[in-house]
């Protein structure tokens, strides 16, 4: 009972105090200086050995310009401590009071202590830096590295360069240090991403590849040919990079394990002819099945995208000895997989693709795998109208894989089936849960559904137009381009004005550039900017028609003027990023 007891006070006292230390900083946080100081130094005595308690009452003081109240406190603390750092905080107290010269005097004193003993400046220099005093911060690094070698601070110093602004030598330590201690390496080029990223110094891009590459020349280190695969891939220069990782593999021809994933992020990014040449490179030099599997896959599908009704008979033919060449496996599944959804929307040959799906349901295939086959499955199902099929299919892949973005894929999908079937109340209830889902790029597609369907019913509740709407999307959906252009065409002359006419606008320009006719393309998205400037399509029809003008008709000045519209007018847009990199490369500011 007594040890109950004794354990309930101490609970007590404990829940007291630190009652009292939260209220102490509420009197801070709102600036309630002289009831903190009080309470802080109440805490204080309690714990007299607590330097952030003590920290508090200075700044206290400092707030209330108590200055010599403050020094008092100070002086009295390093008698009884002898704590070199705080010459740095009475240094501080004397700064605040315009006395540079006896403030001075304080940070020499505790530089002078890091001459004596180099283990200080861990403290000394971080209280340096906590007051903003960084070129004595980086004065105590540097004195102890140079009492004592083997202290490494590059880390901490090109912190402080980056503070003062030297960026050149930022990056020369941050450089060395990667080098030296290349577990450190993931912090320093998150370092390094944050200034790349921000527009303070448009020179530090290139600064840090001129780095790079002398360190790259001098040296002969592969770590560099590394280094500069991933800057080049920070700038989105998916060809450098791929120039920096061959030149790595000529060398050291052991994996092609970092050219893949450069391949699946130039997919993941846009960038098919890096990834069609990187696809090549692999098939060239490599004996792995696997590998020349994924690679012709790519390669093949790539040749779909692009082809016209002459190339298919060819492309088939191609298809159909890759898979006699490679055998029906589970190895092979890319294939088959790209080869049913070749027959059933190129060919329009749906029960040929069923059957080469359902066989290869048979295949000792794993969970992820079998996925994939139900997913191609349920897409075509969806592709005859049979949609009920479908559904099934996606169901099950919902429920074998729930917290996996192929199950969100499926759910996705699924709520996609019910907008077509223009069952838009169950759709939008899918999507709307869809909208938090982990894959961004989900989500993002849920959200635009979801208000697509919600923004016109409201407009209309009859939703007249969005059934029609949902019909030519999926006429799009079955690769039927030309009936999907006239169908938004219809919807353009008898909605004329109304909620629906943007969302329309944009889908027809979406087909008219999959036509490869860009002039009616850019026609839909420019009547976007004349009339829907405050929708939600309008930096989308800046971003699309900017690169029908920089890609196809090659007019640089259009082109920069439509993205300079997103980074000035639509800073919160997914293509803002894409947009300023493009902006400042039409206009000569990068020459990576």
């Amino acid at each position: 009972m007594k040890k109950i007891v004794l354990l309930l006070a101490v609970l007590c006292c404990g829940m007291v105090f630190s009652q009292n230390e939260q209220l102490a900083q509420n009197y801070f946080d709102k600036g309630d200086f002289e009831k903190a100081r009080l309470s802080y130094e109440s805490l204080l005595k309690a714990q007299p050995y607590n330097y952030i308690y003590f920290q508090r009452i200075i700044e206290c003081y400092q707030q209330l310009e108590q200055y010599k109240q403050a020094e008092q406190v100070l002086e009295d603390r390093i008698k009884t401590f002898q704590q070199a750092s705080l010459w740095v905080e009475l240094g501080y107290n004397y700064q605040l009071q315009k006395n540079t010269a006896q403030a001075q005097k304080y940070y020499d004193k505790a530089l002078d202590k890091i001459v004596k003993f180099p283990n200080e400046v861990y403290m000394i220099a971080s209280t340096f830096e906590r007051r903003s005093l960084f070129e004595n911060a980086l004065k105590s690094y540097q004195t102890a590295q140079q009492v004592e070698p083997n202290l490494n601070f590059n880390f901490q110093m090109a912190l402080l360069y980056g503070q003062l602004g030297n960026t050149d030598m930022m990056i020369e330590m941050f450089l060395t240090e990667a080098q030296r201690n290349p577990q450190n390496n993931v912090m320093i080029q998150n370092q390094l991403t944050r200034f790349m990223t921000e527009d303070a110094d448009v020179n530090f891009n290139e600064a840090l590849r001129k780095a790079l590459l002398v360190r790259a020349q001098k040296s002969q280190d592969l770590f560099w040919n590394e280094y500069l695969s991933w800057f080049y891939v920070q700038q989105k220069e998916y060809g450098k990079a791929f120039i920096q990782q061959k030149a790595i593999y000529r060398r050291n021809p052991e994996t092609f394990a970092n050219i893949v994933n450069l391949a699946q992020l130039c997919i993941e990014e846009g960038d098919k002819t890096t990834a069609a040449e990187i696809f090549g490179f692999v098939l060239e030099n490599t004996q792995d099945t696997e590998l020349k599997i994924r690679s012709h896959t790519y390669l093949m599908q790539l040749k779909i995208d692009g082809a016209t009704a002459k190339d298919l008979p060819v492309i088939d033919a191609e298809l159909d000895m890759l898979i006699k060449q490679f055998g029906v496996s589970p190895y092979s599944l890319p294939l088959q997989i790209l080869q049913a959804h070749f027959k059933a929307f190129h060919l329009s040959q749906a029960e040929v693709g069923k059957t080469i799906l359902k066989n290869a349901l048979s295949l000792p295939l794993n969970e992820f795998q079998k996925a994939d086959v139900k997913m191609e499955l349920a897409d075509i199902y969806l592709y005859e109208e049979k949609f009920s099929q479908a559904q099934i299919y996606y169901a099950q892949i919902e429920e074998d894989l729930k917290n996996d973005i192929v199950g969100h894929e499926a759910s996705f999908k699924a709520a996609r089936t019910s907008y077509f079937k223009t069952d838009f109340s169950w759709a939008q209830k899918q999507f709307k849960e869809l909208k938090s889902a982990s894959s961004q790029l989900i989500a993002n597609d849920a959200l635009e559904y979801f208000l697509l369907i919600n923004d016109n019913t409201v407009a209309d509740s009859t939703q007249t137009a969005l059934k029609q709407l949902a019909k030519a999307d999926f006429l799009l959906y079955q690769n039927k381009n030309q009936q999907a252009l006239e169908q938004f065409q219809a919807i353009l002359k008898s909605f004329k004005g109304q909620e629906i006419e943007p969302v329309t606008l944009y889908r027809l320009g979406k087909v008219y550039e999959k036509l490869g006719d860009y002039q009616s393309a850019l026609s839909q998205y420019q009547t976007i900017i004349d009339h829907y400037q405050d929708g939600i399509y309008i930096d989308e029809a800046y971003y699309f028609s900017a690169e029908i003008y920089n890609n196809q008709l090659k007019d640089t000045a259009k082109a920069k003027a439509l993205y300079e519209q997103i980074i000035f007018h639509h800073e919160d847009s997914i293509y803002y990023t894409d947009a300023r990199r493009k902006y400042r490369e039409l206009r000569g500011d990068n020459t990576l």
